[in-house]
């Protein structure tokens, strides 16, 4: 970090200063030889004897930073001035249920979209079959560009796309920005529900009260149903050096696969059969986890509908020194199980948010896919 505090006076002063890249420019293409070098295969293979998907949430992570890297490198520059640090994850669909431990994988992306300091960066995943590459997901990230001691935003190189269809990846970066705004104004922490939303909770409400007596207090579990109290796994993380990034702090990649696997988990056991991975949205990194941190994750059964699990889990970082909790991420998973699953029920007003939240974060998904 003292060797990156001399790199100050190479920041860009304005955005204007730094030449424009084209989309080509920060193209990528990276093979993860899985088929074709076997002693690689032990890190990626699951109990299922297919890929493990935090494995790929990592990789899609150091891909990011990479591919935005490119963007902002000056040929005059052997080193960077700018911290490229992960924003967030504004989604990523999967086209595929198995991804196959034997067959080499490719990914493929490039920066899709630029504002001063941020960069949308567009990723694909596709795997080998019978020599040709089939798509397997399509994942959009936002990186951020900081000075060198990861302390303030820096200048980033503008983007300019040069086709008609370059210009319709732009402008639907910007409308995931705005997409993006959209969703967090109306957040449930800072609006109330709507009146669709409110008629679900009385709904849910009058489905759980148990008839035999006149009291709003008693309520009852209606048949294949399960409360949201009992549908939630935690757990703990010691972050240790291993896991750090160059900026000293745990890396972005670790944090998503951990979240993932307790995810993935909660969805198991709540479904009772092997659950599968449809999508992640709107992952957040609100705060960055030093090392040394005591990690605490929460997953929470947030939403059901037929076959589909939708999962949020919470992460914070506790000090032992000042004994604070901090909320770091916020994570959105939707699984599909291989059956129907039970229904879960809120019981609290604050459950019934989180349900409503849940329900708002699957039917984005759904959309999209």
């Amino acid at each position: 970090m003292q060797e990156r505090k001399a790199l100050h006076t190479l920041l860009a002063k304005r955005q204007e200063d730094l030449p424009p890249r084209r989309m080509k420019d920060s193209y990528l293409e990276v093979i993860l030889p899985l088929g074709s070098q076997p002693e690689i295969r032990e890190k990626y293979l699951n109990v299922h004897n297919s890929v493990r998907f935090g494995r790929i949430l990592e990789d899609l992570d150091s891909l990011g930073v990479l591919i935005c890297y490119t963007h902002t490198k000056q040929e005059m520059q052997p080193k960077s001035p700018l911290s490229i640090v992960t924003a967030l994850v504004d989604k990523i669909n999967l086209c595929k249920k198995i991804i196959y431990p034997d067959c080499d994988i490719k990914f493929t992306g490039n920066v899709s979209w630029v504002g001063k300091t941020s960069m949308e960066v567009t990723m694909h995943m596709l795997q080998l079959h019978d020599g040709d590459y089939s798509p397997v997901l399509d994942a959009t990230f936002v990186m951020v560009a900081r000075d060198p001691e990861n302390k303030r935003p820096a200048f980033v190189n503008p983007l300019v796309p040069e086709s008609p269809e370059e210009e319709e990846i732009f402008k639907q970066g910007e409308l995931n920005k705005l997409r993006r705004i959209e969703f967090s104004t109306a957040s449930l922490l800072k609006m109330a529900p709507t009146a669709e939303e409110r008629n679900i909770v009385h709904d849910i409400f009058l489905h759980t009260l148990d008839t035999k007596t006149v009291s709003f207090r008693s309520r009852k579990l209606p048949p294949n149903s399960v409360w949201m109290e009992d549908a939630k796994l935690k757990g703990l993380q010691i972050c240790h050096p291993q896991e750090r990034n160059i900026f000293n702090r745990i890396f972005g990649g670790f944090l998503m696969r951990k979240a993932f696997e307790l995810g993935w988990a909660t969805a198991c056991s709540y479904g009772g059969s092997r659950p599968f991975i449809v999508s992640v949205d709107d992952i957040m990194f609100q705060k960055p986890v030093e090392i040394g941190s005591l990690l605490l994750l929460s997953a929470q059964v947030s939403y059901t509908e037929k076959n589909y699990i939708q999962i949020r889990v919470h992460s914070e970082v506790y000090d032992a020194n000042t004994r604070e909790h901090h909320t770091t991420n916020i994570f959105h998973f939707t699984f599909i199980s291989e059956n129907e699953v039970p229904r879960v029920v809120p019981n609290t007003y604050g459950e019934s948010m989180l349900y409503l939240d849940g329900k708002r974060h699957f039917d984005a998904v759904m959309k999209e896919i």
